[in-house]
């Protein structure tokens, strides 16, 4: 009798053992939206472009930057994370904003969002996130029309605002690394769009 009583107790101690599931979070984008793990990330820092950019990968994006939109949004996230360049949250505000300015869907939304949640130092403008948020909602995307709706409550009530943005900050922020992933490739000496 104490054999199976011992059998099913380590039996239990194993079913019990087993790691929980990963967190997920949503990320959505034009495509849709998919769960993926809290440690997801599409930017490998592994493959991360050297910081001393002795092969011109940096001058060679921001020059293509001055134009495209795609390189702009492309330099911006860069900024952010830190790739190839010194982190620096002011110069992926203006790279993202020259972005969106020129037209590029994904800018506009990603400029809403980093103007309502904040960028570090910078504090939130739930106004100008609506505007942005606004133009990108018009051209049916989807998770902007759902932002542009926590924009326009944000901009009502400091309350609402404050608890918002407590509660999604953090997921954004790490949404930036993980969520957004780069449109540009390096080859043979040049960036290439997907």
């Amino acid at each position: 009798m104490k054999m199976p009583l011992l059998l099913s107790s380590c039996i239990l101690l194993v079913a019990c053992a087993q790691p929980p599931a990963p967190e997920t979070v949503e990320i959505c984008n034009s495509a849709g939206c998919v769960e993926r793990p809290r440690d997801y990330a599409s930017y490998d820092p592994a493959t991360a472009v050297p910081a001393t950019d002795s092969d011109g990968r940096i001058a060679a994006l921001k020059q293509q930057a001055a134009s495209d939109p795609r390189a702009a949004y492309d330099l911006a996230l860069r900024f952010f994370r830190g790739d190839g360049v010194p982190q620096d949250s002011y110069q992926a505000l203006v790279w993202m904003r020259k972005a969106a300015e020129q037209g590029d869907l994904q800018a506009q939304k990603a400029l809403g969002r980093l103007y309502l949640t904040g960028l570090e130092e910078m504090g939130s403008d739930p106004q100008e996130a609506e505007k942005w948020l606004m133009i990108a909602a018009s051209r049916g995307d989807q998770e902007a029309e759902e932002l542009l709706t926590e924009a326009s409550e944000a901009k009502q009530s400091e309350d609402y605002y404050r608890r918002w943005r407590n509660r999604w900050r953090g997921v954004f922020y790490d949404n930036w690394y993980s969520g957004y992933p780069y449109r540009s490739y390096w080859h043979r000496g040049s960036w290439y769009y997907r």
